[in-house]
C-alpha cells in the first residue's frame, strides 16, 4: 500500500481538490467568529450532535423515519460501513472511481474486486451484474457522479445493481450540489440502499463532515460501532450555523456550474485535448499529442495545482483533472494551459 498523498499548495491558484473556491461573505464570517466564542474547548461535543442532526434533516430533507449517521468526513463512512462487514467479505465498485473504497478495505483485509467502466465512463452492467452473481458483495459503492470521471450513471443501471444485490448499495453523493440528482427519496423503496453526502463540496470542506442515510434498521448497526464524540464542538456549531444560511452555498454551487460550463466551452476549443462532460465541480480532459506529467508540471510552475491522473487505470492516457475555480483563476488556468499547448 501507499499513503494517500495530498500535495503542497501554499501559494498557488489549488484546482486539485473539488473545493468550492469562494470564501464566506465577510457579514457571515464576523458572525460567526462572534459564534464560536461560545464554544468551551475544556468539554466533550454533545456525542448524539442533536442540534446538528435536527438542522441537517430540516436542511436535505431527511425526514424521522429515516436512520442519519454523521461522520468525519466520506472518509469515515466508508470505514465505519467497511468496518461492519465480515472478515474477508467482499467489496465492490466500479474503476475508476474514488480511491478511498478500495484503500480503506484493503487496509481492513477486506477482498476488494474492481469493475471496469465502459469506454464511455458508464456501468458496464454485464460486467457489474455478472460479478454480483459470483461474489456476492457485502457493499456495493457507486459515486453519483463518479469521480474522476465526473458523470452521472444512469438510474436504470443503479436500479438495477439495487435489484441483483443481496448486500448494501452504497450511492455516493458528493457532488449533489452541482448534479441536482439524489437516490435519497428512494431510501423507503430499498433497505440495503444507503445515500452518503458530505458538505465539503459545498464550501464547507475544513469542517470534515458527512452523513449517510438509511432505513432505520439498517443504519442502527452503523451507530453501535461509531466512535463516540467523532464530530468536535467547532463543527457542530459552525456546520448548524453555516445551515441557518444555505441559501448563500447554493448560489456559489450555481457560479460554480457557470463557470464549469466556461471551463468546458474553452477547451473544447483546444484541438489537442479531449474534455469530457461534467456534472461535478471538476473537469476530466486527455491530451492528445504532450504527457500529462510535463502538462501537469509546467502548469505548476505557473503557480496553478491540478490533478495529474495519468497511469490510473480505465482512464486515457495522460489524463489530468480540474476543479472548477472563480471566474480570475479558470481564465488564468485556460491562459496557461493554451501557452503549454502552443
Amino acid at each position: 500500500m501507499q499513503a494517500y498523498q495530498v500535495p503542497e499548495s501554499k501559494g498557488m491558484v489549488k484546482l486539485d481538490a473539488m473545493e468550492n473556491p469562494f470564501s464566506w461573505p465577510p457579514a457571515l464570517k464576523e458572525e460567526w467568529l462572534t459564534l464560536m466564542s461560545s464554544v468551551e474547548p475544556n468539554r466533550y461535543p454533545d456525542p448524539s450532535a442533536r442540534e446538528l442532526t435536527h438542522s441537517m434533516r430540516t436542511c436535505f430533507d431527511v425526514n424521522d423515519d429515516m436512520g442519519l449517521v454523521l461522520g468525519n468526513g466520506s472518509d469515515e463512512l466508508i470505514q465505519l460501513i467497511l468496518m461492519a462487514m465480515q472478515p474477508g467479505a467482499c467489496i465492490v465498485a466500479p474503476m475508476p472511481s474514488f480511491v478511498m473504497y478500495q484503500h480503506i478495505a484493503k487496509a481492513l483485509g477486506l477482498t476488494f474486486i474492481g469493475v471496469p467502466l465502459s469506454t464511455d465512463f458508464s456501468l458496464d452492467m454485464p460486467a457489474m451484474l455478472k460479478v454480483i452473481k459470483e461474489h456476492d458483495p457485502a457493499v456495493i459503492f457507486l459515486a453519483y457522479p463518479n469521480n474522476p470521471t465526473a458523470n452521472l450513471f444512469s438510474e436504470q443501471s443503479i436500479h438495477e445493481v439495487l435489484e441483483a444485490s443481496n448486500g448494501i448499495v452504497v450511492v455516493d453523493e458528493a457532488y449533489h450540489p452541482f448534479a441536482k440528482k439524489t437516490f435519497l427519496p428512494q431510501v423507503v423503496d430499498y433497505a440495503q440502499l444507503i445515500v452518503m453526502r458530505t458538505v465539503s463540496k459545498l464550501g464547507l470542506a475544513a469542517l470534515r463532515l458527512g452523513f449517510i442515510v438509511g432505513q432505520k434498521q439498517l443504519i442502527e448497526q452503523f451507530e453501535k460501532i461509531r466512535l463516540p464524540y467523532n464530530i468536535n464542538s467547532l463543527t457542530q456549531l459552525t456546520a448548524t450555523f453555516a445551515f441557518k444560511h444555505l441559501h448563500i452555498f447554493d448560489q456559489q454551487a450555481k457560479q460554480i456550474c457557470q463557470q464549469r460550463e466556461y471551463l468546458l466551452a474553452q477547451l473544447s476549443t483546444l484541438d489537442t485535448i479531449q474534455a469530457f462532460p461534467s456534472q461535478a465541480n471538476f473537469i476530466l480532459f486527455a491530451l492528445n499529442d504532450k504527457e500529462a506529467g510535463e502538462v501537469f508540471s509546467s502548469l505548476k510552475r505557473q503557480g496553478i495545482l491540478i490533478k495529474n491522473m495519468s497511469g490510473m487505470p480505465g482512464l486515457p492516457a495522460n489524463c489530468l483533472r480540474v476543479t472548477v475555480g472563480t471566474e480570475l483563476e479558470n481564465i488564468e488556468f485556460i491562459k496557461q494551459l493554451r501557452n503549454i499547448l502552443k
